[in-house]
Order: C-alpha cells, then sequence, then structure tokens
C-alpha cells in the first residue's frame, strides 16, 4: 500500500478520498486553488500546496503543477476524484512517465473509452448493444444535420468528449439542429477543450442505469450491481438509487456481463461505470450501451451502502498491484440506497445555479464517507462560500434502508431536518420529488422532473400564517434577547391604559402585507397547558395590500387592505431560531433564520420564505430603473442575441451567461427597445452586474 498520496481535486470528493487514505493509514497532500484557501479539503488533509488562480485552467487542470507537487512532496500516487483531471488521458500517462501511480485506469483505456464515438465503435465490435446514432468523425454541420434527419426526431445532441450532463442538446425538430448544435459545441469547449460531438437517437421513456464495474491487474472483473440515475434535471443526476427499481435478475446480470465485457474490451483497471439507456416498452426493457465513465462515479456511495464495500479503499489497493478483495460470488445486494445532491440552485428558476456564503447549514444526525443509515458527504462548513469557479454541489445526502419504502421515509426526514440558509439551494424541490406518485411508485425515466412539474415548482407549503406569525416571532424573541429585565424595556413597551399594538409590513410571493398585533400578553397562566413560562400570546390580523387605484379625476387613492386572516396566536421561543407555534388548534414546530430581511422557516412539513420589511432602512433609496436588466450571477458573457435598436418582446432571448460551465439564456423581462449593451461578448460580469438596457414600450 502507499504510504502518501496527492488529492488531484477539492471540495467533497478530496474529503472522500482523504477519509479512507486516513483510515488505511495513507498521508495525504491537499492542492487548493486562490478560491479554496480556506476550504474543508486543505484542513482534512495532512499537507495542502498551494496551486494557482481561481479559475480551473489556473490551478486544478494544470496537470504538469500537479505532477511536480507530487514529486516535491514524496507522493507515490495521484488520485484525480471526479472532473477536472480524472477523465484526461495526457496527464495519466504524465504521472507514468514520472514515476507516479495514476489511481485509475491507464491512459490507453481512457482514450478508447473517453471518445464516445471511439467507444461505440468499440462496444460494438465487443457485442454490447448500441442505440442507433451517428459516431464518426465527420463534423461538417450539414452533414450531421443531415445524419440527425435520417435519425429521425427527437435526437441527442452529445459532446463526445463530455461527461457530468454538460455538452448535450435534445433537438426536437430539424430546424432546430443548427442552433442547439453551435450551443453544444461552445458548452463541450469550455468544459472539456474538444467540441467533436455525436448523434443519437433519443430513446422515448427512457431510464439511465449504470453498472458498477472493477478490474485489477491481475485480469479480475466484477459489478457491484447496478444504480437508477434517471431522475435528471439539464441531463444532470438530482437522485440516484440502488438497486434500480424494476430490473430482474435475469436484466441484472444481463446488464452486468456486458459492463464487464466492456471493461474487458480495454484491459481496464479500477473503478468505472458502465452507462446504459434503457429504454421502457409496455412488456419489456431494452438496454443499450451510452458510455463509459473511467472515474468513480458521484452517486458511488449508494452501491457501498448495499454491498458494504468503500470504493475508495478497493481503487487504492487496486492501484497498489493488489488483486479485488472480492470475487463475484462474493458480492450481494443488502438493503435499498438513495442518494440526493444538495445543490446551490433556484429550482423556480430553471436551475440557475447559485453563489453565496452559507449563512446557515445544519445537518440532521449522520455519518460522514463511512456506511451508515444516514450519511452525509461534503466539503464545505457552515460560513463557507460557494463560488462560481466549481460545481454547485453543496452535499451529497444518502441513507439506506432494508426496503425503498422505508428509504423513501428516511430520506424524507434527513431532507426535513437539513437547513441551508444565505443562497438558494434545492432542499425542499427535492422532498417534492419523494413525494410525487411518479418517484413513490418507481415509475422513472429521464423526463420525470417535467411530467411532474405541477407539484415540483413554484411550491409553497407552509400557508401565509405560518410564514407572518414565525417571521413575527422570531423578531420579537430577537429584540428580547437585546432588551433589559424593567417593563419598560420590554418589546411589547409598558402602558399602563392603553392596548399594546404594533405593525408589520412583509412581501410573500411577490405580494405585499400589512400584519397588526394587538392585545400582547405572557400567557403562562391562562394558556399553561400549551408550554412553560415564556408562553406568550396576542392577536394577529394580516391584511393584503390592494395596489392604488385613481378616481374619476385621475388622482391616486392611498392603497387598501384587504383582512386575509384574523386569530388568537400563543407562542413559545426558546431562542431566535426555534420557536413553538400555536395556530389555528394547531401546534407548529418552526426554525427560523433571518438573512438581509428575508425569514426563512422550517418545519417538519416544508420551508419557505417571507421577508420582514426594515422600513428605516429603507429610508431615502430610489426604486429601480425600469427597463434595466442585470446579470442573474457571476459568470462571463458568451453572447448577446440582440443589438442597440432592436425591438424585442417579452420573453426573447437576449443574452448568454456561461457559469460553473453550464450555459444560461437571459431572456427580456418585458416588451421594449434595446437602448444599450453594457458589455460585449467575452467580459466577466459580476452578480448583479447590469448588462443591457430596454426602453420600454409605451
Amino acid at each position: 500500500m502507499f504510504s502518501k498520496i496527492l488529492i488531484a481535486n477539492r471540495g467533497e470528493i478530496a474529503c472522500r478520498v482523504a477519509a479512507t487514505a486516513k483510515r488505511l493509514g495513507v498521508s495525504t497532500v491537499a492542492v487548493y486553488s486562490d478560491a479554496d484557501r480556506e476550504a474543508k479539503h486543505v484542513a482534512v488533509c495532512d499537507e495542502a500546496i498551494y496551486l494557482g488562480g481561481s479559475a480551473p485552467k489556473d490551478s486544478y487542470l494544470k496537470g504538469d503543477a500537479i505532477i511536480a507537487i507530487a514529486k516535491q512532496t514524496g507522493a507515490q500516487a495521484i488520485h484525480p476524484g471526479y472532473g477536472f483531471l480524472s477523465e484526461n488521458a495526457d496527464f495519466a500517462q504524465a504521472c507514468q512517465n514520472a514515476g507516479l501511480v495514476f489511481i485509475g485506469p491507464s491512459a490507453d483505456a481512457i482514450r478508447a473509452m473517453g471518445g464516445k464515438s471511439e467507444s461505440k465503435r468499440l462496444m460494438e465490435s465487443a457485442g454490447v448493444p448500441l442505440i442507433p446514432g451517428y459516431h464518426g468523425d465527420n463534423q461538417d454541420a450539414q452533414f450531421l444535420q443531415q445524419q440527425a434527419d435520417n435519425i429521425g426526431y427527437p435526437v441527442l445532441i452529445k459532446a463526445s468528449a463530455g461527461g457530468g450532463g454538460k455538452g448535450m442538446r435534445i433537438v426536437e425538430q430539424s430546424s432546430d439542429f443548427i442552433d442547439l448544435l453551435d450551443s453544444c459545441r461552445r458548452e463541450a469547449i469550455t468544459s472539456f477543450g474538444n467540441d467533436q460531438v455525436l448523434v443519437e437517437k433519443y430513446a422515448l421513456k427512457p431510464r439511465h442505469i449504470e453498472i458498477q464495474v472493477f478490474g485489477d491487474t491481475h485480469g479480475n472483473y466484477v459489478h457491484l450491481f447496478e444504480r437508477d440515475c434517471s431522475v435528471q434535471r439539464r441531463h444532470q443526476k438530482v437522485l440516484e438509487e440502488a438497486p434500480a427499481p424494476g430490473v430482474d435478475t435475469a436484466m441484472r446480470e444481463a446488464m452486468g456481463t456486458a459492463a464487464i465485457e466492456a471493461a474487458r474490451a480495454v484491459d481496464y483497471v479500477g473503478a468505472g461505470t458502465v452507462e446504459f439507456i434503457v429504454e421502457q416498452r409496455e412488456d419489456s426493457m431494452n438496454f443499450y450501451f451510452m458510455e463509459m465513465n473511467t472515474r468513480l462515479q458521484v452517486e458511488h456511495p449508494v452501491s457501498e451502502a448495499i454491498t458494504g464495500v468503500d470504493l475508495v479503499e478497493w481503487q487504492l489497493l487496486v492501484a497498489a498491484g493488489q488483486p479485488l478483495p472480492k470475487t463475484q460470488d462474493d458480492l450481494a445486494i443488502n438493503g435499498h440506497a438513495i442518494e440526493a445532491r444538495i445543490c446551490a440552485e433556484n429550482p423556480d428558476n430553471n436551475f440557475l445555479p447559485a453563489t453565496g456564503t452559507l449563512f446557515t447549514y445544519q445537518k440532521p444526525e449522520h455519518s460522514t464517507f463511512n456506511i451508515t443509515d444516514v450519511r452525509i458527504d461534503d466539503g464545505v462548513r457552515e460560513g463557507d462560500v460557494i463560488s462560481p469557479f466549481y460545481d454547485s454541489m453543496i452535499a451529497k445526502l444518502i441513507v439506506h434502508a432494508p426496503t425503498r419504502e422505508q428509504a423513501l421515509a428516511r430520506l424524507d426526514r434527513a431532507l426535513a431536518q437539513t437547513r441551508i440558509v444565505g443562497l438558494p439551494n434545492n432542499v425542499a424541490f427535492l422532498r417534492y420529488i419523494l413525494n410525487t406518485d411518479s418517484f413513490s411508485k418507481a415509475n422513472l425515466d429521464t423526463a420525470l422532473i417535467e411530467r411532474e412539474q405541477d407539484k415540483l415548482f413554484d411550491q409553497h407549503p407552509l400557508g401565509l400564517s405560518t410564514l407572518v406569525v414565525t417571521a413575527i416571532t422570531q423578531q420579537l424573541a430577537s429584540e428580547a434577547t437585546t432588551q433589559g429585565s424593567d417593563p419598560f424595556s420590554k418589546p411589547t413597551g409598558f402602558r399602563a391604559y392603553s392596548d399594546y399594538t404594533r405593525s408589520f409590513s412583509l412581501v410573500y410571493d411577490e405580494q405585499a402585507y400589512s400584519a397588526r398585533i394587538s392585545n400582547w400578553h405572557n400567557a403562562s397562566c391562562a394558556d399553561s397547558k400549551k408550554g412553560g413560562d415564556n408562553l406568550s400570546s396576542f392577536t394577529l390580523v394580516i391584511g393584503k395590500e390592494i395596489a392604488n387605484t385613481q378616481d374619476d379625476s385621475n388622482i391616486n387613492v392611498a392603497a387598501q387592505t384587504e383582512t386575509v386572516y384574523e386569530g388568537q396566536i400563543s407562542y413559545d421561543s426558546s431562542d431566535a431560531h426555534n420557536h413553538t407555534l400555536w395556530l389555528d388548534g394547531a401546534r407548529i414546530s418552526a426554525q427560523s433564520w433571518v438573512n438581509n430581511e428575508k425569514v426563512y422557516v422550517f418545519t417538519d412539513g416544508g420551508r419557505d420564505e417571507i421577508t420582514l420589511i426594515d422600513i428605516m432602512a429603507h429610508v431615502g433609496e430610489d426604486t429601480a430603473a425600469v427597463g434595466s436588466l442585470k446579470s442573474p450571477m457571476p459568470g462571463q458573457v458568451v453572447a448577446f442575441k440582440v443589438a442597440v435598436g432592436d425591438t424585442v418582446k417579452k420573453g426573447e432571448p437576449l443574452a448568454v451567461i456561461e457559469a460553473m460551465k453550464i450555459e444560461h439564456t437571459i431572456t427580456a423581462p418585458t416588451d421594449g427597445v434595446v437602448a444599450e449593451l453594457l458589455f460585449a461578448a467575452g467580459d466577466l460580469v459580476a452578480d448583479g452586474d447590469e448588462l443591457l438596457r430596454i426602453d420600454a414600450e409605451g
């Protein structure tokens, strides 16, 4: 076994590899960029060496610098993790040339399987089933369009050197082919440095099922069964589970055999994943080779959970020349496991990646990088910044249980106990998926999210009254911690001859509300059956603000409010974040945090947010300029779709921004005329930078 390895990666996977290495007594060397100087993976490794700038090309993609650091520190091997250089054949060869062990397959195997076109030709000769498509070298756009026309729509354009869902476009009709091909190629160049593509038939109601394989230097091969990765957004995985629902023993053995033959065809060594597209028909399921990922997969923990195998340990053993610890007959499936990828993104805004600080990051009881009922693998801590330079994944939440139904319940509970504040994230969205009929009943395919969109997007599970009460309770509890003990300094104020009354202004789902509380009192005597000595009560009236109107003389009339809720509320706050509420006869346990006036509310029933406006903080502010359009994230301008003077309609594409290796299209918020472009293609923009100005019609 090695005595020291260098981990040529960052974040969660670097921490994951370091955890197993530490358990085996292997020292670790981390490398880091400017953005990662204080990162978790730097702290958990035994040594850490500065690599370069924040952009991957200036740090984690600098193979020569990484090899030099490995030799400088006395590392015997390099673990590439996933992403970055993990499937770079030239880097694997350079490691070998430098006398270092690349913890992965040979450079020849990476080259053979790394190019999707070449790998499909190899698989065809090895007898592995293939889906109809064009995988050749002719990359002329008109030729590729003709191939797509011959295959029949819909087709999938896919970057030949791609992976991770990047560089993929579904084309529904011939007239859209060229534009989507150009977009796919731009993303492929940015992500992989190679714009070659292939074109395939897009299978109807497809499932994405993959086989975990392992080979050693002694000619032994095993598979560790299958994972279903069908739940995807933007061609990237959201939930993964093992074993795959609905796959019987015969199909499992057939797919496993095909995967091993695929690995054997290139003398594969180490951990790899053979991905299949599975076409579902009424009476059967047919599988076709899609690609092989010549590295460890993000979703490997679900395979670890059902087999009891530490796959990173196997990687190190095999790379050190040892045989596989188990044969195929030694491996068996135990229970069911599901992984949820927790990402910094906004599902309600086309999964736009988000950046920012993890203001609050609380997790359920769990293990870390270790097989157990609830496991969380991450590379961040509370207070860390999610930057625009790398992947948007915050953590992986993995659960294991005897049955799928129990695993679903366990995952839902664990997600309900996860608290993230400071940037948009998909925790609530993941819970919505779990509770759809399609997922809970295992009616799986890659279009599940689109099919269930009415139950997944723009959901508000908590209700207005719960949010308002929690926001007010949070405010009162926060004030109570800064007040003295005498009655004149209490947040309720002391009044000898009148009731206590206080008003609040709130915004929820882009609608303004007013709230008024009165008759505030300590209820520990009258309502002692509800709680302890801290129990308090007030009368609440919530009003919905109605937009200003004009009378017959076109003079504005003051805004009116419509009462939408009135009731008696009791609450008990142990601190500013933890509250017990009695609302409409129900007892609700809630947690809340405030960040930039937004109150983030969490209960077992879900999460939501409401803005509690601090009126004094906005005195003297100007309103935003009408018609301005700002970048929703840090990134680079790929192209403007309009020029100054163009007339545009609401929803029309205006600009393309690239961030986190993915292209995002910015659309017009209103009809109008383009007045000014404030950046040019290739310019870097910050979150909130104004990109262009539109003069609204009228």
